[in-house]
């Protein structure tokens, strides 16, 4: 597997309500020198986490100890900018297993499910009750459920149905990526060519 295989997702969340956030934000240009998906996650949103002789800011909310879990809910428009894969690198490093948000850009949202992120759009409705819940009860619980495609403020029972393509569904519920699911099939593949001409 290329990943961990997500099904169901029960975590408390991370609140950060700001729109258009793209991938310079997420990871900036001059951490992107590796090539392994390994150590994003320590300057993921750098420059809103730290200052410039690296002290945190407090004032950032991965900064507070309030907040915690695997779910990252973010504003409209999130993962905007150049189509670096780092960006999904980061916030899977870091931990995130899903971002919420009511709009993500199409490069950003198939970069995080190449690697295990779920990107759950909801409404914008939805989205600032997620905000709401979450602020008022830090410790509030959200259920992510792939196979249902469904997540749900589990303090209130409320809920909202989201769209995910359906080999992307079925790759992140077995941990694949394209690579895997090819070596899944690859008996398949096999029989198939001995039935062409030579």
């Amino acid at each position: 597997m290329a990943y961990d295989s997500f099904n169901i997702l029960k975590s408390t969340a991370v609140p950060l309500p700001i729109e258009n956030v793209d991938t310079d934000q997420i990871i900036p240009a001059r951490f992107l020198k590796a090539t392994e998906r390994v150590g994003f996650g320590d300057n993921l949103f750098r420059d809103w986490r730290y200052n410039p002789d690296n002290t945190p800011k407090a004032d950032f909310v991965l900064n507070d100890p309030t907040y915690k879990g695997k779910i990252l809910i973010g504003g409209k428009n999130f993962g905007s900018g150049s189509s670096r894969e780092h960006a999904a690198w980061a916030i899977y490093d870091y931990g995130f297993r899903c971002v919420v948000s009511s709009f993500f850009a199409d490069i950003f949202r198939n970069n995080c499910l190449n690697i295990g992120v779920l990107p759950v759009q909801v409404s914008a409705g939805f989205l600032e009750r997620i905000f709401a819940v979450v602020y008022a009860d830090p410790d509030t619980e959200l259920e992510v459920s792939l196979p249902e495609q469904t997540i749900t403020l589990l303090a209130t029972g409320e809920h909202e149905s989201f769209e995910i393509n359906s080999y992307k569904k079925s790759n992140m519920m077995n941990g694949f990526d394209d690579i895997d699911y090819l070596l899944n099939i690859k008996s398949d593949i096999q029989a198939f060519a001995k039935t062409l001409p030579l």
